[in-house]
């Protein structure tokens, strides 16, 4: 008979000694040993093994880890589990080295509120960033027109990249988006000195006149910033960096360069095309006082614009004698003569890039006959495309720069900002062909034609012959010693920023 004897207690559990004789009792105890030792070796041969792939695990991990460990939520991953799978979805891109700060001791702070269109502010701004690095003061993100013509209430940041503007020239000059909160309130408080500086000076003006005024103020506001820095005699590192600033500092916003390169893709899915910059809207014919082809009504109206607007200066034009200087825009009529007599394609689709032409369709009919395959914006994209973009006629500007760079031929019908600074820009991309019209000479011609003084062969090779320089091509600037608003405009041709040396270059 066996018996079990309690011998006592051991953390709850009941332990015993199995008494009693016999082979059945040894061999109960020879099979639970043997049974515990097999436990024990299947233990310890699964923790080897568990323990083996936690390394090997790691080790991939450290591999693969946004696409297989830091994914999971395990003491292994000390990300978030939400922002892994994201991660995990978007292709790894490339950490975006960051040129580095420039140390310098800071005189102060420069403030400036551009006037003018988007492309008059654009060059503003790269001679406010050029200006400010060579006075060892900090820039304050650039205010933007919001008072003129236009009356478009967008910020620098609903434009431009201000991120990218502000590191991307961290190695030239200091830029915040504000002033620091003492000099901010001071400012707020109208305790500032503003002053609009001298048109066309050289960088030698902003060291003696401006840069004690800020080291006296801390703080200086210029309220003008328009052709602000003269266009030639400066050091070779002023106009580089001009360049620099416009070329690769401002960069549109996302949206914008997106909503751009769809327009592209559309036109480019068709075939070649031309931007044709037509300057034929209303505050141009209001402003230039230019007002061929309107009838009476529209000449009223457009001579009350002109007496609207104080800062438009000059009240009383004559529209006739203007036009024979070759200061008005080309209208969309003399367009029309003049691309067929250059001989450009009609099958080309025409990218019109400019606001609301004056006079609509009865305006535009002629250029519509020659040119069927007319488009802008407005055609190619959906209404709700374009919708963030209405009232803000310096983002449909942008828009219209974008397209401008990347077009076959772009032909502008009045040497305005954007007509130059465009020009400038496409030099800088390798020379892609702008046809610059001789607007004095093509209206004298075009009237000779209409008279019937010139057949059209003869007007036509006229045309065509005075224009065979006139195509963007390496040139040197035309420098004019004190007559700068007369000569070359430095953002229509950067000679110093583009790769011919300037000995390949012709004089003008």
């Amino acid at each position: 008979m066996c018996s079990i004897e309690v011998k006592g207690k051991k953390g709850g559990i009941i332990m015993g000694v199995m008494k009693g004789g016999g082979a059945g009792g040894g061999e109960r105890v020879e099979k639970l040993k043997s049974s515990k030792m097999k436990l024990w070796i299947i233990r310890a041969t699964t923790s080897v093994l568990l323990w083996t792939c936690i390394v090997q695990l790691t080790a991939l991990g450290e591999t693969w880890g946004p696409r297989v460990l830091k994914g999971w939520p395990s003491c292994f991953s000390h990300q978030d589990s939400s922002f892994s799978v994201i991660e995990d979805k978007v292709p790894s891109v490339p950490a975006r080295v960051l040129p580095p700060k420039r140390v310098y001791k800071n005189n102060g702070y420069l403030m400036v509120s551009c006037n003018g269109g988007l492309n008059q502010m654009r060059a503003a701004i790269c001679d406010m960033v050029t200006i400010a690095r060579y006075l060892n003061v900090t820039l304050i993100v650039p205010e933007l027109d919001k008072t003129s013509f236009w009356a478009d209430p967008s910020e620098f940041q609903d434009i431009f990249d201000v991120d990218h503007f502000i590191t991307s020239l961290r190695d030239e000059v200091r830029i915040l988006k504000e002033l620091p909160p003492r000099l901010k309130r001071r400012v707020e408080m109208g305790m500032v000195y503003s002053m609009p500086p001298i048109s066309w000076s050289d960088i030698s003006y902003y060291h003696n006149q401006i840069l004690p005024l800020i080291q006296r103020y801390k703080v200086v506001h210029l309220n003008r910033t328009d052709t602000r820095l003269a266009n030639n005699g400066q050091p070779l590192d002023i106009q580089k960096l001009r360049c620099r600033v416009n070329f690769n500092a401002l960069r549109f916003t996302s949206q914008i360069e997106e909503l751009g390169k769809r327009v592209i893709k559309l036109l480019r899915q068709n075939g070649p095309f031309i931007v044709l910059h037509l300057r034929y809207e209303m505050d141009m014919l209001a402003f230039s006082g230019c007002t061929q082809g309107c009838n009476n009504e529209e000449v009223e109206e457009l001579t009350r614009m002109r007496y609207a607007y104080p800062w438009w200066k000059e009240k009383i034009i004559n529209s006739d004698l203007k036009r024979k200087d070759g200061l008005c825009p080309l209208t969309p009529e003399e367009t029309a003569l003049i691309l067929r007599a250059l001989d450009i394609d009609n099958s080309y689709q025409i990218y019109i890039a400019a606001g609301e032409i004056y006079g609509g369709q009865r305006r535009m009919a002629r250029l519509a006959a020659a040119y069927p395959r007319l488009v802008r914006k407005e055609t190619l994209l959906e209404p709700s495309d374009l919708r963030f973009f209405q009232n803000h006629s310096s983002q449909m500007a942008a828009l219209d720069y974008l397209v401008s760079l990347e077009s076959d031929i772009f032909i502008p019908t009045y040497d305005g900002n954007m007509a130059k600074v465009v020009e400038g820009h496409r030099r800088y991309l390798g020379f892609k062909q702008t046809i610059l019209l001789d607007r004095r000479l093509l209206v004298d011609l075009i009237d000779q034609y209409n008279s019937g003084s010139l057949s059209w062969n003869e007007f036509s090779d006229a045309v065509k012959e005075s224009h065979e320089s006139r195509k963007g091509q390496p040139t040197k600037r035309l420098v004019i010693p004190d007559r700068p608003k007369e000569e070359d405009y430095f953002y229509a041709n950067p000679e110093e920023c583009l790769e011919p040396s300037y000995g390949q270059l012709s004089s003008t």
